[in-house]
């Protein structure tokens, strides 16, 4: 499975680890210096040119989406959804 991440960037769902509100970044210490690691070892990439509304954490990179964080786990919440029904169905047979 797939998320969509803004822009052109799609991620497989198998590398995410976590998706933050941007304000996160703002309010955590922990967060802050998270993210300042990732930008000096050059694994951050900012996903199009409007706004950056989340901070998606995947196991390689870090990326600022456009989209929100809110959407963003909506999305992945129906793809979890999803796999759980298959593993269900396969586990049924």
């Amino acid at each position: 499975m797939f998320i969509h991440l803004g822009g052109e960037k799609i991620i497989r769902a198998s590398e995410l680890i976590a998706i933050f509100d941007l304000s996160i970044e703002k309010s955590s210490k922990i967060s802050k210096s998270f993210v300042q690691h990732a930008q000096k070892e050059k694994n951050v990439e900012v996903i199009g040119e409007e706004e950056c509304k989340s901070i998606v954490v995947t196991k390689n990179k870090v990326y600022y989406s456009p989209i929100s964080s809110t959407t963003l786990k909506k999305r992945t919440s129906s793809l979890l959804m999803s796999d759980i029904e298959n593993f269900s169905n396969q586990r049924s047979r």
